[in-house]
């Protein structure tokens, strides 16, 4: 399964939000796979694709951050998988 994490990170927590990014990296736990990920420019938010095959392992990423930032999942479908789903609406 595909993610969309987002993120929105206050100004008190940006400090504490960066020293754990860099001693961290931002590594999703075991079970986690970092697509991607892409930070605002001028601001503190950003989200990423993530894929998993467990959602219990994407709520343990997002548990090691909501203390500093708080944060949005969806899961996300590719065009592939929609399209058929797309189609039988517009009843083709």
């Amino acid at each position: 399964m595909l993610f969309i994490v987002s993120w929105k990170i206050s100004t008190a927590n940006r400090n504490s939000a960066i020293e754990r990014f860099l001693k961290t990296g931002g590594a999703p736990p075991k079970g986690v796979t970092m697509i991607g990920r892409w930070h605002a420019v001028g601001g503190a938010a950003g989200f990423g694709i993530a894929e998993a095959d467990d959602p219990v392992q994407v709520q343990k990423w997002v548990l090691q951050w909501s203390d500093l930032m708080t944060m949005k999942v969806q899961v996300a479908l590719t065009d592939d998988q929609v399209a058929p789903l797309l189609a039988a609406v517009a009843g083709r």
